[in-house]
């Protein structure tokens, strides 16, 4: 259960992280849910995509484990 909880949190930070990376390409001065860190475009965009990674690596990670404890295919 939860490998289960891990892989819907990754997945779900990927997809956040993801849209407001792509946002912040279009509109630089819309910095979203990393507004509180008040640094520039590129910081702001490095942090968005090393969540983005974040969440890439944590639901791969969650899914082999449970793949490995037989409950995926």
């Amino acid at each position: 259960m939860k490998y289960d909880v891990l892989q819907i949190i990754g997945a779900a930070t990927m997809v956040v992280f993801a849209q407001g990376a792509v946002r912040l390409l279009f509109d630089h001065g819309n910095i979203g849910l990393l507004g509180w860190l008040g640094t520039g475009f590129a910081a702001t965009l490095a942090a968005h995509v090393l969540l983005v990674v974040v969440g890439v690596l944590l639901t791969g990670w969650s899914h082999a484990r449970a793949k490995a404890l037989g409950r995926r295919t």
